[in-house]
């Protein structure tokens, strides 16, 4: 069984950082793309970031381009969302999410029905 475990979430004032994290465990990291979405009250879940299996590949919705930035250790099986500039519209709960994926190296996913397995999520409050 795959389990996802996000970390790093908070309150911050608008214009600050945060780094979130994504421990995974129970299979080999290194077959998964990750990516991370989030959802707001009253809003449906939305597309952040993707990173591919061998994290060559990176893909961004727009409205984070330039502020956020994802990346993964493959040696501690841990994904990261580091977010800059934050504003109080990034308020959400944000998900990490892993897709096996046992043929394509640089693949990004941002479909959230392509994601086989998701975290609980971590609350990330922006204060203006």
């Amino acid at each position: 069984q795959v389990q996802l475990v996000e970390s790093g979430g908070g309150l911050v004032q608008a214009g600050g950082s945060l780094r979130l994290s994504c421990a995974v465990s129970g299979r080999t990291f290194s077959l998964y793309a990750m990516g991370w979405f989030r959802q707001a009250p009253g809003k449906e879940r939305e597309f952040i970031a993707a990173i591919s299996k061998s994290g060559d590949n990176t893909r961004y919705t727009d409205s984070v381009k330039g502020r956020f930035t994802i990346s993964r250790d493959n040696a501690k099986n841990t994904v990261f969302l580091q977010m800059n500039n934050l504003t109080p519209e990034d308020t959400a709960v944000y998900y990490c999410a892993a897709e096996l994926d046992l043929i394509h190296r640089a693949k990004v996913v941002t479909v959230p029905g392509e994601y086989d397995y998701w975290g609980q999520g971590t609350q990330v409050t922006v204060s203006s």
